[in-house]
């Protein structure tokens, strides 16, 4: 970056306060590379931003790709009995698994 202190986007007051937002222990060292970094990246959102782009049709994918996707058919699958007769547990016709997050 080549701007003088004064002309910087981001401060490094900015850098440490989101840091202390997002519980980030951050050296003094890390600190002044983040203002950099991050100073940096907002620069360049800010270019962007100043583009004149009202002329260009607004696209998703810059090779205009497009999905490859079947037809759905119906089609037989798994008995059912014959896929829990081999499950390790079964409650109700389903599968049966231990309760999540040690909830009874």
């Amino acid at each position: 970056m080549t701007e003088s202190a004064d002309d910087q986007v981001l401060s490094r007051d900015d850098v440490a306060h989101v840091a202390r937002l997002a519980m980030l222990e951050l050296t003094d060292q890390e600190i002044d590379l983040f203002t950099v970094q991050l100073g940096d990246v907002l620069e360049t959102a800010n270019a962007m931003n100043a583009l004149d782009l009202g002329d260009i049709e607004p696209f998703h994918h810059p090779l205009g790709l497009t999905n490859v996707t079947r037809p759905d058919e119906v089609r037989p699958s798994l008995d059912r009995e014959e896929v829990l007769s081999q499950a390790p547990a079964v409650e109700d016709d389903r599968f049966r698994v231990p309760p999540a997050l040690g909830e009874e």
